[in-house]
């Protein structure tokens, strides 16, 4: 009887195994292969080698991307070279990219830049650069304030809070205050894993301003990208591993209410609003697993996704680029100026397409 038990209780533990493994394959799109979409006329950007995470795009056409980030459990192609961030003018028919000046007193020596996002102040038009670091893995929002006819990013403050322990984006508010996603729940690698393996849906949204921090999503499995609606009106949010994007009604007090919940076959990263027209762009992982189980022989794959009218009942989906690494591995992010399309990556190059 006991032998039988314990058979018993070894089928029953291997069965809940089995099934969290199948779980696990979907979340991460394990078995996924795409089919190529090209765009003619693209070009890889020059000087961009070592990733350009997240791209921020100002009305004026100037580009911010974040370039070097290191992230526990991905490959890295520079690991002693410190994070930058480079300016690209889309106005320019010479497409080309530089490196910011960063203003005396911040440290270089361990910028690991990951989820950016800027705010023009209406009162005297001033631009703010937010820009989520990761100095020793550990995570901090620097605030920066954008010198354009020196073309330096002045620091003015890092935001350190514990409840900001994991943060991947950010979306800011104010010229303080912003939305901001943690990924994971655990800050220790193993447990990091085991959480994406069982499916832990424990990572949110955090609101931050100088009198106020506190919680306002939660329930997710992988809080990545955020972005916030034209009209200020909405917060969206993307689940990467769950597969979705998330959107929140804003209020007053800066609480969210749930609206709707968006489902995609790939894994949606970063998030970027055409200001004209209020499509969404995003850059996905068709398949998760490569991503961080990096192989020269299976590289991990690059889309770019358009969502039009995300609102309505039906909203309308169109992969515009898809690739199988062979151009661009493992987009992150992309964004639109003037018929002009970046994409960025999250350890690899940078692609330029006018549409």
């Amino acid at each position: 009887m006991g032998t039988l038990l314990k058979l018993t209780m070894v089928g029953v533990l291997l069965a809940a195994l089995g099934e969290r493994l199948v779980q696990y394959f979907h979340r991460t799109n394990f078995f996924r292969e795409i089919d190529p979409v090209d765009l003619p006329n693209c070009q890889l950007l020059k000087g961009i080698e070592y990733g350009s995470e997240d791209i921020e795009i100002l009305p004026n056409g100037l580009a911010f991307i974040s370039s070097g980030l290191k992230y526990p459990g991905l490959v890295r192609f520079a690991p002693e070279r410190p994070g930058e961030i480079f300016l690209l003018d889309l106005n320019d028919e010479k497409i080309h990219p530089f490196s910011l000046r960063i203003s005396k007193g911040f440290d270089l020596s361990t910028f690991n830049p990951h989820g950016m996002s800027t705010y023009i102040d209406e009162k005297d038009d001033s631009v703010y650069l937010f820009v989520v670091n990761h100095p020793h893995y550990k995570s901090t929002i620097e605030l920066f304030k954008f010198a354009e006819e020196e073309n330096v990013l002045v620091h003015l403050k890092t935001i350190k809070h514990s409840a900001l322990f994991n943060v991947n984006d950010i979306v800011a508010v104010g010229p303080e205050s912003f939305y901001a996603t943690n990924d994971h729940y655990f800050t220790h690698f193993i447990m990091r894993f085991f959480e994406l393996f069982f499916g832990l849906k424990w990572t949110n949204v955090v609101y931050y301003s100088p009198g106020e921090v506190r919680e306002v999503a939660t329930g997710f499995h992988f809080a990545n990208g955020i972005a916030i609606s034209n009209d200020k009106k909405y917060i969206y949010v993307v689940d990467i591993t769950g597969h979705t994007i998330n959107i929140f009604e804003k209020r007053d007090d800066w609480s969210l209410t749930p609206v709707k919940v968006v489902q995609f076959e790939t894994l949606i990263d970063n998030l970027f609003v055409d200001p004209l027209t209020g499509d969404i762009w995003t850059a996905a992982h068709p398949n998760f697993f490569k991503l961080f189980a990096y192989n020269t022989e299976d590289l991990p794959g690059s889309e770019v996704i358009r969502i039009q009218n995300i609102h309505s009942d039906n909203p309308i989906v169109t992969t515009v680029y898809a690739n199988n690494g062979s151009i661009l591995q493992a987009s992150s992010c992309a964004a639109l100026y003037d018929n002009k399309l970046l994409v960025g990556t999250v350890f690899h190059k940078a692609l330029y397409c006018q549409l």
